[in-house]
């Protein structure tokens, strides 16, 4: 009787792909040159306005309206900063703005994130009807309340003092609303019920797992807030003096006659200009960072 006997047959590997030769494309993740373009595009234009005061600090009038103007400092700028400080009391102007904008700085981001965390994570009694209250006074223009507001500090005695301009602005509508809407969106339910059961108080929660959620947020409503206070103009010349004036009130006063002194204005408000970018350096590290350690979490 025959064996038929059956071989398996070795597959043929397949042919490789040829390669397609041409441009590679970027991988995720990484910029190209063009974006690299389009950042240092806008860093320049952003920081041309800040070098600008430099130079024109650093000049004479007529040097200033020349045809082409100067692009260079040069040695003049301390000169115009002196002849600044002699026109106005700028290093107490600046004092009393990081006294008042930082008060108000603290004051505002403290007492908007407890009025945000509430506002979002706590439920009690006419809960919606303030948080209306709150929002609607955003509605109100600021000019309506000088006058009561003028009286209310001239009855405390309290007009060319600090104070004045300082707690009529602890506290602002939008503060609260934007912590609220970050907390609602950033702080999970369950990270406070787990704190509840483990006995903490509602004061521990807030300082043991509210703050470190909302630290971004915090961030960006201190940058906003004493930006906000040290460019305020309005209130602080109403409530004070020239003899003690924030940054401001003092810068207007600089340069005055009959030609204005362009490059001492410029080198006064360059000296009213560095500590906000003190505060936005530190203040923009912590951003970065609180986003960066969220990502990592997330």
């Amino acid at each position: 009787m025959a064996t038929i006997t059956l071989s398996r047959a070795t597959p043929t590997p397949p042919a490789p792909t040829p390669r397609r030769r041409g441009r590679r494309r970027p991988q995720a993740g990484r910029a190209g040159p063009v974006t690299y373009t389009l950042l240092v595009l806008s860093a320049l234009v952003s920081a041309f306005p800040l070098y600008w005061t430099v130079v024109a600090g650093s000049h004479t009038n007529a040097e200033i309206a020349a045809t082409p103007p100067p692009f260079l400092p040069n040695a003049s700028l301390f000169e115009n900063i002196g002849a600044a400080m002699e026109q106005a009391p700028i290093g107490l102007a600046i004092l009393n703005s990081v006294i008042v904008a930082g008060c108000i700085t603290i004051g505002t981001v403290l007492f908007c994130t407890l009025a945000g965390f509430a506002f979002a994570k706590l439920r009690f009694r006419g809960q919606g009807l303030l948080l209306a209250l709150v929002i609607g006074t955003m509605m109100v223009p600021t000019q309506l309340a000088v006058i009561p507001l003028f009286m209310m500090i001239a009855d405390l005695q309290w007009v060319n003092q600090l104070q004045a301009v300082v707690l009529p602005t602890l506290v602002s509508a939008f503060g609260v609303f934007f912590m609220r809407q970050y907390l609602m969106s950033s702080l999970p339910d369950e990270l406070l019920e787990a704190g509840r059961m483990d006995g903490a108080s509602t004061f521990r929660i807030f300082r043991s797992i509210v703050l470190p959620v909302a630290r971004p947020a915090m961030a960006v409503l201190a940058m906003l807030t004493f930006l906000t206070a040290w460019n305020d103009f309005f209130w602080p010349i109403i409530a004070l003096t020239t003899s003690n004036p924030t940054v401001q009130v003092a810068l207007a006063g600089l340069g005055s006659g009959y030609v204005p002194q362009r490059s001492v204005i410029m080198a006064g408000t360059l000296l009213g200009t560095l500590p906000v970018l003190i505060v936005f350096a530190v203040l923009g590290k912590q951003i970065v960072g609180g986003i960066m350690q969220g990502a990592v979490k997330g």
